[in-house]
């Protein structure tokens, strides 16, 4: 039997509300971002150029995502998001403003859209346990991952073919104005969803702690930094390769529209099938088959060869992603003091992965400084291995079971602590 997703008229409009403010992020992000790398690297054939703005995203997020944190325990989680969205605005105004100077102000850049990505996604993520229980979530997840394949599979392909087809910089001036125009969308349906009361203090002494007698938690935490391993450079590493291969935005959009059409129906397919007991499995499959999908582009970089690579990524990073989110929200919704502290354990997730992120791109300028170019494909396969050690670390994690049957545990028995 179907879990009964929606149990008033209300929960359900704030659920399809929230899924259409992700679906319209996901858009412009999809539309303009995937760009903005290739944007800077014709400006300046540079990879450490672009690696210094992805590295000021990822601390700018660290450091928002937390500040963000303390602020949602004193105001409504809705401001928060659509402060997090004006920033994503902001971001896409300043970047038609700097035109062809924009490398110029990489850091800047990367600071500011850091800033809208860590206030939008901590309030995101925060509304996403809060409307969402432990028999829905893989459900939300799913959808969500549909909506940002189809997204996907649009907002690039369009893209790439208007900067083909028009001057280059006028086809970047009107996607990224395009992406401008969905963000304040976006802000507007912000208003479908009602205001929730901030209570209690901020701090993220107990959350850390639990990690001592919480072993599901630590194994989280663990996994999350080794997500961000592998997304630190994939983010704009392959996203600069095919544009070398092919010196074409519209194949760039062809990579993402292959991988966003695989993903879309392994979304639906992991939304459909992955049960509860089945997720460590799903998570092991994933986690070998993105590990070992890169050593495809080591021994041949063509644009064939990096469709196939899209194809299997787009296969296997829902099989990975609907079972592990869904798992490292339970993990949370069990921990302790969960429904007082929800946030700073949120942050602290987000934290982790940032942290995975800012290892990689690290490693990679490091990589570049001692060895030059000549050591990314190397980091590319070692950094690359991040899905297998989410495995690594929730393969003792307990799936858990409904609410109804959570509350016969004893009060004091951590559910999922089964490594001590």
């Amino acid at each position: 039997m179907k879990p009964n997703l929606f149990t008033a008229d209300s929960a359900k409009k704030e659920l399809h509300m929230l899924l259409l403010i992700g679906a319209l992020y996901s858009l412009g992000i999809f539309l303009s971002n995937t760009f903005v790398n290739i944007y800077l690297w014709k400006q300046t054939n540079d990879l450490i150029n672009i690696a210094m703005y992805n590295l000021a995203i990822y601390i700018a997020q660290t450091i928002l995502f937390t500040l963000s944190g303390g602020w949602a325990k004193r105001i409504d989680r809705v401001i928060i998001l659509r402060i997090g969205v004006f920033f994503l605005s902001l971001f896409f105004l300043l970047v038609l403003f700097t035109g062809e100077k924009a490398a110029s102000y990489n850091l800047l850049l990367g600071g500011v859209l850091g800033v809208g990505y860590g206030m939008y996604w901590l309030a995101y993520s925060v509304l996403t346990f809060e409307v969402t229980e432990p028999e829905t979530r893989d459900f939300f997840n799913g959808v969500s991952g549909l909506l940002q394949s189809l997204t996907g599979m649009i907002g690039p392909f369009v893209a790439g073919y208007i900067i083909t087809r028009m001057n280059n910089s006028h086809g970047y001036t009107l996607i990224f104005a395009v992406s401008f125009f969905l963000f304040l969308m976006a802000v507007i349906c912000t208003a479908g969803i009602k205001r929730r009361a901030a209570e209690g203090k901020f701090g993220l002494m107990q959350p850390w702690k639990e990690m001592r007698h919480n072993a599901a938690w630590k194994n989280t935490m663990l996994a999350h930094v080794f997500q961000g391993v592998r997304e630190g450079i994939y983010t704009f590493i392959i996203s600069v390769w095919v544009f070398i291969v092919t010196n074409s935005e519209l194949s760039l959009g062809t990579f993402n529209l292959v991988y966003s059409a695989f993903s879309f129906i392994f979304y639906y397919i992991a939304t459909r099938y992955i049960k509860s007991r089945q997720r460590k499995m799903a998570i092991f499959l994933s986690g070998v088959a993105l590990s070992l999908s890169v050593l495809l582009l080591l021994f041949e970089l063509n644009f064939s060869t990096l469709l196939i690579y899209a194809a299997i990524i787009g296969v296997f990073y829902p099989i990975l992603y609907v079972p592990y989110l869904s798992l490292s929200y339970d993990v949370i919704g069990k921990a302790r003091d969960a429904a007082n502290l929800r946030v700073e354990y949120i942050v602290l997730t987000d934290a982790a992965t940032n942290i995975g992120r800012i290892i990689s791109v690290a490693a990679l300028l490091i990589g570049i400084w001692i060895w030059s170019d000549a050591s990314i494909p190397y980091l590319m396969f070692i950094l690359g291995t991040g899905p297998f050690f989410i495995y690594f670390f929730t393969r003792h994690i307990t799936s858990f079971a409904p609410a109804a049957s959570v509350k016969k545990l004893p009060k004091n028995e951590i559910a999922g602590d089964d490594n001590r």
